[in-house]
Order: C-alpha cells, then structure tokens, then sequence
C-alpha cells in the first residue's frame, strides 16, 4: 500500500530574502575581484607592447646591418616586409607577419633619426595621449 500526502504545505524553495541576500553578497565579492582582474588585464597589454617593440626593434637592426641605415620616417616599419626602392642589400623581409599594431589597436609610432635613441618607436599605451600611468603609460625602445 502506498501512501500519498496530501498536504500540500510541504513545498519548499527559496524565498525573495534569501535570494536578494545571495545576490548582495555575489556582488560584494564581484566589486572585491573584478578591479584586480581588470588591472592584471591592462599590465599584461603592457607586457605585450613593450615585448612587441622590443621584437620590432631586433627587426631594425637587422636590417641597418643589411642596409646600411634604419627605414626613414616615410619607410616605416612597412620597409621590415617589403623593400623600399632606395634599400640596397635589403635581405628580407624581416618579419615573419604583418607588422602588428599596439595592443589597444594603433599603429606603433616609428621616427627616425630619433630623438632618444638611433630611431625611436612607441606607443602611447591605452589611453592613446602623451604621459600616463598604468596601462596608459608611454612605451618606447628607450624606457626602461
């Protein structure tokens, strides 16, 4: 014999307050973690930029030591893929790819000669102006 039970009193599940308490307490822990991911996030954009340029910049030299003299300012970092009409000796291309922009989707900035170096190359960082902190920091081959 099997019995039923018939009170339907027995139902049970979660209450609005014990659901709004989870809820407080999932975005307490959300508004402890997130800016520390977030931050990690933008340090290592700035550990790729900094190893992009450093990478790019093994690229010039290689081809000064080809050519005789870095790209001009109008060369670019174009000349490491492809060679421009004046480039005797020009070996490459000097880039397996593309030259790749920023981590924050710019193009690197290329000058030769160059103010602080035999040519500099930077980025502005996140915030794409001069000066920054952070993630918005000034990345150049002559930074430390």
């Amino acid at each position: 014999m099997v019995k039923i039970n018939r009170h339907a009193d027995s139902i049970s599940g979660f209450t609005l307050l014990e659901l709004l308490v989870v809820m407080v307490i999932i975005g307490m822990l959300a508004g402890l973690v997130m800016p520390r991911f977030f931050s990690q996030v933008g340090k290592s954009e700035t550990k790729v930029a900094t190893a992009q340029i450093v990478s790019l910049s093994s690229a010039l030299v290689q081809y000064r030591l080809d050519t005789g003299n870095f790209p001009t300012s109008d060369e670019g970092l174009r000349a490491l893929r492809v060679a421009p009409e004046r480039a005797q000796g020009w070996y490459g291309p000097y880039l397996e790819q593309d030259v790749p922009n920023d981590p924050w989707q710019r193009p690197y900035v290329y000058q030769y000669p160059g103010e602080h170096s035999d040519f500099d190359l930077s980025t502005l960082g996140k915030d794409g102006r001069p000066g920054g902190e952070r993630e918005n920091i000034d990345i150049g081959n002559w930074s430390g």
